[in-house]
């Protein structure tokens, strides 16, 4: 049952939005005076949406996003594929 490998993918739609999203939630975090890639490390170690601010609706917005696929649109990114 577990022999094989599960595949996980995410449209480029969504993807699209997901990079809008989180740029979105970024400036915001940023505008608060707070370190952006650290908070948004925080929500992705422990899905605690208060590690985001609600300024410019940026929590709405986190909690909006699956982090599964949150990671694999950020691995993606960092992996440059």
């Amino acid at each position: 049952m577990f022999d094989q490998t599960m595949t996980f993918k995410v449209s480029g739609d969504k993807e699209d939005e997901i990079r809008k999203n989180l740029r979105t939630i970024y400036d915001a975090l940023v505008e608060k005076g707070y370190n952006p890639i650290n908070q948004i490390v925080g929500y992705i170690l422990s899905e605690d949406p208060t590690y985001i601010t609600t300024y410019n609706n940026a929590r709405n917005l986190i909690r909006h996003i699956d982090r599964d696929e949150l990671l694999q649109v950020l691995v993606k990114s960092y992996l440059q594929v």
